[in-house]
């Protein structure tokens, strides 16, 4: 077994993100659904971001943002994912570092332009996302660093790699080097639309490859085409070691053999914004499950971290995870 200096590797989209506060009636203009991640190309990007208003940029994606939280917790974090050798790029690049999380995969010096995310917030906090993939689907097999990979306990996926057939060979060859070499994998499902398009690989994938699966209520019920939470925590329970699934303002459920541990949530102020929200609970979680700390805390910490990201604008902490921590849980 390889000697476990890191704690968490993630591979995901490398995303700008570009936050903007909008009305519903702009939604409703641009045939956009609410609460949904619609795919778009550089010129429908381009165009959207035209029709907007100031928005704040920060590096995002899904697997970046839980791994930053990692770091802020006080884990060791690593991330690999593909940029542009452009201003995004290096906006994506010195954010992620600045948070303590390894990122050492080479900037790509042609082809699309660094991916970024519009994400639209509505006054009900909920958040719909519009983006542009860029250069963060050419991650292949050639862009791991698989070293980093086998040195890591955990080696965590999004989901929405599996929109690109290249990130999904990466994504495959370094769970098979996690493995290998004593680790355990973790999944993210990421979208319902994203579950739907890839229904059979994902179910093959929980049942075959992944130790900790994370979903939303909606995913895992579109996982299973439930009819209900309860009928998809029941299909799901046994498939993979854990199964950790979040319930908005009902808290999370964490199922593992016969235990179901419900979690409630923290509320730490008023919502402002939903972006985030399931992957700092996924960061908190896998914080908490590396140090060996029993799933009922893993949850706590997940619902924490969930808890403040929802008070503010944007998916990246403003405050010290650290201090949270110390104030409610010790």
């Amino acid at each position: 077994m390889t000697a476990k200096t890191l704690d968490v590797v993630g591979i995901g989209n490398a995303i700008v993100d570009v936050l903007v506060q909008t009305e519903e009636a702009f939604l409703d203009n641009h045939a956009l659904t609410k609460g949904t991640m619609a795919l778009v190309d550089e010129a429908q990007a381009e165009r959207l971001y035209g029709s907007l208003g100031p928005g704040l940029e920060t590096s995002g994606g899904s697997a970046a943002n839980t791994l930053a939280g990692i770091a802020q917790l006080g884990s060791r974090a690593g991330f690999i994912g593909r940029v542009r050798d452009d201003q995004l790029g290096e906006i994506f690049a010195h954010d992620i570092r600045s948070v303590g999380a390894r990122f050492e995969t080479p900037a790509a010096t042609s082809g699309a332009s660094t991916a970024r995310c519009l994400i639209l917030v509505t006054p009900d906090a909920q958040r719909t996302m519009c983006t542009y993939l860029g250069a963060s689907v050419g991650l292949d097999p050639a862009d791991l660093d698989l070293e980093m990979v086998a040195q890591a306990q955990m080696l965590y996926l999004e989901g929405y790699l599996w929109d690109s057939d290249d990130a999904k060979k990466a994504f495959i060859a370094a769970a098979e080097v996690a493995r290998a070499h004593g680790g355990e994998v973790a999944l993210s499902l990421s979208d319902a639309f994203c579950v739907e398009r890839h229904r059979d690989s994902f179910l093959e994938l929980v049942d075959g490859h992944v130790d900790v699966l994370f979903a939303n209520e909606m995913e895992i019920t579109a996982l299973y085409q439930a009819n209900s939470f309860e009928e998809a925590a029941d299909q799901v329970r046994g498939r993979c070691k854990v199964a950790a699934l979040t319930r908005s303002e009902q808290g999370s459920v964490v199922l593992s053999g016969e235990e179901t541990i419900v979690v409630p949530p923290y509320v730490l102020g008023a919502l402002v914004d939903t972006t985030g929200a399931g992957d700092l609970y996924a960061a908190g979680f896998l914080h908490g499950y590396t140090r060996g700390d029993s799933l009922e805390r893993c949850g706590q910490l997940g619902s924490l971290c969930a808890g403040l990201v929802v008070t503010q604008l944007g998916p990246r902490p403003q405050a010290s995870l650290q201090e949270l921590v110390a104030t409610h849980l010790g």
